[in-house]
């Protein structure tokens, strides 16, 4: 996620917190990288001027030249500035009488129904009862393609044939007192660009329901694009919200920094993965810290409390400190990192972790996740939880089994030795706590 500018971003500043006093010509040299860097991540240019005006107005003065540390204090800045330019966090809310009507609208190839999904999901985790609805008679399975999603989450879905979209969205209010839901989620259609029939189409479904969001879905890899996608919707049908998808994707960055600044539209909810739980809440400050490289620990913590079953956890923390780790044991964490989501995703929420990313070798792929998998699944429960039984004709089993190759069996199984040996170490500090192992760590023989 915004790769790029983290790496651009990152030289341009560690030129300047390395020193101990900074003159003006140092800050003006080292926001001119930091708007080159904008300006490549197809930030608006307006905006981009806008931040860098504000960030040197701040820097000249005595809170920068006069502190102990001006590099240090001008990253601080830095950090708050993109806050700002982020916007505020807009907390999703309830219709004090049910239901609450939310309408999704974008471009075809967006993401919406499979946000809709992703957002059933979310709300359903908050307590409430989801509706999905979708309103989208023009592209082939689109309905079906919503039936589908609603019925892997286990909620009601709403998509009558040859009706009306209007209609259809006029209606779901009734089935949602039907399936006593309280939560009614539309999936507009899309075109491949905006148009007028797209935009009356919509501005027809917000009039027959009280829609209290209208949320725009934008793909965030459409940088500047987005920004003018947003003005004409939001023209239209008076946006609450927007939500970027595909923002795992994004290197740049471009939709994310400019859309709340210039259409003044906010920022709910960022799509991640492709999984229905591969979806966060937006947090400004929170984004901010990832796009200069600080890490975002808050939403890790999150991830791993939601995931990570705390009584496993308290049980595989007694098992690191007597160094009593099983193959077993691991398996157990392998399915909990990987419900947490991608490891590149997981690993880029700690702070320096750019540089972690980029060292080659270290960061296994999903296939290799799924062979490591396969291997410990070919073993015999005896095998697992005695690793150093498993001699070479064992070996050629379990590798026939998994459909791999010896030397992969004998990397798995050195590096959990070597994983073994450091955590009995680790375990004899005070800083275990349970989270899930990190599968590269196998990977390092």
């Amino acid at each position: 996620m915004f790769d790029s500018l983290t790496e651009r971003l990152d030289q341009a500043l560690k030129k300047l917190t390395g020193r101990g006093k900074l003159s003006e010509a140092d800050v003006d040299a080292g926001l001119r990288e930091v708007r080159l860097a904008l300006l490549e991540a197809d930030v608006n240019y307006k905006v981009v001027k806008d931040f860098i005006a504000g960030i040197r107005a701040r820097a000249v003065g005595a809170e920068v030249m006069e502190s102990l540390n001006p590099g240090q204090q001008l990253v601080k800045i830095v950090d708050e500035e993109l806050v700002r330019l982020l916007g505020e966090r807009e907390p999703m809310t309830y219709a004090p009488s049910p239901p609450t009507v939310i309408v999704l609208a974008g471009l075809q190839g967006s993401g919406k129904t499979t946000t809709a999904g992703k957002l059933a999901l979310f709300v359903r985790r908050e307590g409430h009862r989801p509706l999905l609805v979708s309103t989208d008679v023009r592209r082939p399975a689109a309905m079906e393609q919503l039936e589908v999603l609603a019925k892997g989450i286990n909620a009601p879905a709403y998509a009558p044939r040859n009706i009306n979209p209007v209609t259809i969205a006029k209606d779901s209010v009734a089935e949602a007192r039907r399936v006593n839901a309280d939560v009614i989620i539309i999936d507009t259609a899309g075109r491949l660009q905006v148009d007028q029939e797209l935009l009356d189409e919509l501005r027809r479904i917000t009039e027959a329901v009280p829609a209290q969001h209208r949320l725009l879905v934008l793909d965030a890899m459409t940088g500047q694009q987005a920004v003018n996608v947003t003005s004409s919707f939001q023209q239209t049908i008076a946006l609450t919200g927007a939500i970027l998808t595909k923002l795992d994707g994004d290197a740049r960055g471009g939709a994310a920094l400019s859309l709340r600044s210039v259409t003044h539209c906010p920022i709910q909810f960022v799509g991640v993965g492709e999984k229905l739980t591969d979806f966060e809440v937006f947090h400004p400050d929170r984004m901010a810290s990832r796009i200069l490289g600080m890490g975002d620990v808050l939403t890790l913590i999150e991830k791993a409390q939601e995931h990570v079953d705390a009584s496993q956890a308290k049980d595989m923390e007694k098992k690191l400190r007597a160094g009593r780790l099983t193959l077993t044991d691991f398996m157990g964490q392998l399915k909990q990192v990987k419900q947490m989501g991608p490891l590149e995703g997981i690993i880029g929420m700690l702070p320096g972790a750019g540089k972690i990313k980029n060292l080659a070798g270290v960061m296994p792929t999903d296939d290799q996740l799924k062979e490591m998998e396969a291997i410990i699944l070919s073993m015999t429960p005896a095998e697992r939880e005695r690793p150093e039984s498993i001699d070479g004709s064992r070996r050629r089993r379990i590798a026939r089994g998994a459909g791999t190759d010896i030397a992969a069996v004998n990397r798995l199984l050195k590096g959990f030795q070597q994983m073994q040996q450091m955590m009995k170490q680790m375990g004899k500090g005070k800083h275990i706590r349970g989270l899930p192992i990190d599968p590269a760590q196998l990977l390092r023989s």
